[in-house]
């Protein structure tokens, strides 16, 4: 215990070992994140989390040597000033599909682990670390099947024409799906009658979404359909 103790304190080779453990983890999870072709990935995550080390540390060493100031304000502002870098991974697709709020969460939480071990506390930084690292592997597989498995279906459709739409609502009750909500505007720019939807749907029982999306993909007059 007196061995961490002495790792707590900032000198030439706790620093290191903050340094070398920050580039780890962020590295770790950023490399996860990069494999799926998301904006902010492997170099990013080691950023945030080296930026943030270096924070505490510099805060840390303010404190220790001139006795003056807060240890945790510099990392106060870090955690509140990450959220202007996480918003920019979020966009709102053509069909309002909202992307990143994933990669946006996995930044904010890369700089709370990077100031954990810019003020020593490697335990912390650790295993939450390896929690997030879990959560965004495994725990996927989980959200995806359990999306499967949910009454609740929410799809973007582009019909040619409100013959289409109407065709599509009464294939719905005949199968039994309730329309929970529906936002229906025309498309821009295009002189024929089309239209594009987004629709929140219910079935009376779990059904695999996949069976009900192919279904629906062969209506007359549907051109595109995606589950959102």
């Amino acid at each position: 215990m007196d061995v961490l103790e002495n790792w707590r304190e900032l000198n030439s080779a706790s620093l290191f070992l903050r340094v070398a453990l920050a580039l780890l983890i962020g590295g770790s999870i950023g490399l996860e994140r990069g494999s799926k072709n998301q904006p902010a990935g492997f170099r990013t995550y080691m950023l945030v989390c080296l930026g943030a080390a270096l924070v505490m540390m510099t805060n840390q060493h303010i404190s220790e040597r001139f006795g003056l100031g807060d240890p945790s304000r510099l990392g106060a502002q870090v955690i509140s000033g990450i959220g202007f870098l996480g918003a920019g991974t979020i966009i709102v697709t053509q069909n309002n599909r909202v992307r990143g709020l994933t990669t946006a969460a996995g930044l904010w939480s890369e700089a709370c682990i990077g100031l954990a071990l810019g003020i020593g506390f490697y335990e912390g930084a650790v295993v939450v670390g390896m929690a997030i690292l879990l959560i965004m592997t495994v725990f996927q597989k989980l959200d995806h099947k359990m999306q499967e498995r949910s009454r609740f279906m929410r799809l973007y459709l582009n019909f040619v024409s409100s013959d289409a739409l109407n065709e599509f609502m009464e294939t719905c009750k005949s199968m039994e799906i309730k329309l929970i909500d529906m936002q229906v505007s025309k498309v821009k720019g295009n002189s024929k009658n089309e239209l594009t939807a987004v629709i929140t749907l219910k079935t009376l029982q779990a059904r695999p979404h996949a069976e009900i999306m192919q279904k629906i993909s062969v209506l007359n007059g549907l051109k595109y359909l995606e589950e959102i």
